[in-house]
């Protein structure tokens, strides 16, 4: 028994029907560890100037930062996820917080300053792009800008294979996973060489091998990005094991602090 506080840190925090589905799924988490989850929500946006207050981030016990399109509150995901990554408490990205978690390690561990999403306009250096053709099973999957089904966003079910021995291996229990999509931007594959030398992980990536699924960080308590939405799946007598593995990290970070 006991409580825990997670730091929720997006741009839509102002309208917290937003993010329901992640709302519930962490509550599920609490379950499944017997804690009650407090949660504080953090605007992203207000994050983002040099003398940004980041004292709502002091004392909680994980950090998530979830999905969101656009390039508003973009660097202060960015400056979060370096928070998190400092000062080693657990850290879950979820789509655009993983992307986010991918371009602060290119431009603080890798230094390449100019890391960056084509989705904010920069393409010179960007390491997430849009990309309109995925591999679904054995069929390739193609749309455009006017596709009916959410234009070019890859949207639904895709499995993901994971990586022997890895973080996202334990927790799922197996190494082949289906999860929910709802994303138009994808991280460059041909950035796990330079990640990986920083200890940095896809753990996760698409049977083809070309989208990372899920990145995470070696030598930290629990830091990991997925490009999917696993709140989609999570039940309150079903947890999703991130959920259950994330509020678990958390539990023990409450001990540390």
């Amino acid at each position: 028994d006991g409580e825990v506080t997670i730091a929720i840190a997006g741009k839509y925090t102002g309208m917290k029907d937003t993010y329901k589905s992640l709302d519930e799924a962490i509550a599920h988490g609490g379950v499944a560890n017997n804690v009650r989850v407090n949660v504080r929500w953090l605007d992203s946006t207000a994050l983002e100037a040099d003398d940004a207050d980041f004292s709502g981030l002091e004392g909680v016990h994980g950090i998530l930062a979830p999905g969101g399109f656009g390039a508003r509150g973009s660097e202060g995901k960015i400056r979060v996820a370096q928070f998190a990554r400092e000062r080693r408490i657990p850290y879950f990205g979820i789509c655009f917080g993983m992307q986010m978690a991918v371009i602060e390690a290119m431009r603080n561990l890798v230094g390449a300053e100019g890391a960056s999403s084509s989705e904010f306009g920069d393409c010179s250096g960007s390491v997430v792009g849009l990309m309109s053709e995925w591999r679904k099973g054995n069929a390739v999957e193609t749309r455009d800008a006017a596709s009916d089904l959410g234009g070019t966003m890859r949207l639904g079910a895709y499995d993901a294979v994971l990586a022997p021995g890895s973080k996202a291996a334990e927790i799922y229990g197996t190494g082949r996973i289906s999860e929910r999509h709802r994303h138009r931007y994808e991280i460059d594959i041909d950035c796990a060489g330079a990640l990986a030398d920083h200890g940095i992980h896809f753990s996760g990536v698409s049977p083809d091998g070309r989208l990372p699924e899920i990145v995470e960080l070696d030598s930290h308590p629990w830091y990991i990005g997925v490009q999917f939405h696993p709140e989609l799946k999570s039940r309150p007598f079903a947890p999703h094991p991130l959920f259950a593995s994330f509020i678990e990290a958390a539990v023990k970070q409450s001990r540390l602090v």
